[in-house]
């Protein structure tokens, strides 16, 4: 599948113009929430994570509190997030290598950030670019799957692929805001079941269209 360039680079122009605030949803005060919060969001809402965060993070407020709480006790804490038992494995395990290999810092490297449980290239790209500043790729959800597809930005639908596919149209620049863009765009207009056609701005950008 042949990509097109031009079309990406208008899709990027017109979503920067719809969308000028657009920040990560995910709230958090450090680096290391940012880590919890992106862990905790996989299948679940970000609204749904913010709720539990609000309270977790003023339980939690150091890298070393999360390592060293019971687990069955951080397992309760994240009891209404889906997966909870593992994500609380993940984010536990995650503290303990920060605090033993990474001088309590979280890492700011993909290949350091995808040794971490609970850690791969999504997530570690929405660290990369919203904590660091850093685009080293597009982090790649529903959303943006699902966008990508609809706009013949790629034709895979595995997210390393897609992830692949976007960032040999999208100027790197643009990788990280990208993603936030493409995923508010999913969020209000480009849903899955209904899309907004009449609303959408790419509509004419749009190769095939849903009903």
């Amino acid at each position: 599948m042949k990509k097109d360039t031009s079309n990406a680079l208008l899709i990027v122009k017109q979503l920067k113009k719809d969308y000028p605030n657009n920040d990560i949803a995910l709230n958090s005060s450090s680096v290391f929430e940012l880590l919890v919060a992106t862990i905790m969001s996989a299948q679940t809402t970000d609204a749904h994570v913010n709720r539990v965060t609000e309270g977790l993070f003023k339980k939690y407020r150091t890298i070393s509190d999360y390592a060293k709480t019971p687990l069955q006790e951080l397992q309760q804490d994240l009891s209404s997030i889906n997966f909870y038992n593992n994500k609380a494995k993940y984010i536990q395990i995650a503290a303990q290598m920060i605090i033993e290999h990474f001088n309590s810092k979280v890492p700011d490297t993909m290949e350091e950030l995808i040794t971490l449980p609970g850690v791969a290239r999504k997530t570690a790209n929405i660290i990369l670019y919203n904590a660091y500043n850093k685009n080293e790729g597009i982090a790649v959800d529903t959303h943006v799957k699902r966008l990508s597809n609809r706009l013949g930005l790629s034709g895979h639908t595995d997210p390393v692929k897609i992830e692949k596919d976007l960032m040999a149209v999208i100027p790197q620049k643009e990788w990280g805001l990208f993603s936030h863009l493409m995923i508010i765009h999913g969020r209000q207009i480009c849903n899955a079941k209904k899309p907004k056609h009449d609303q959408c701005t790419l509509f004419n950008l749009c190769p095939h269209p849903n009903p």
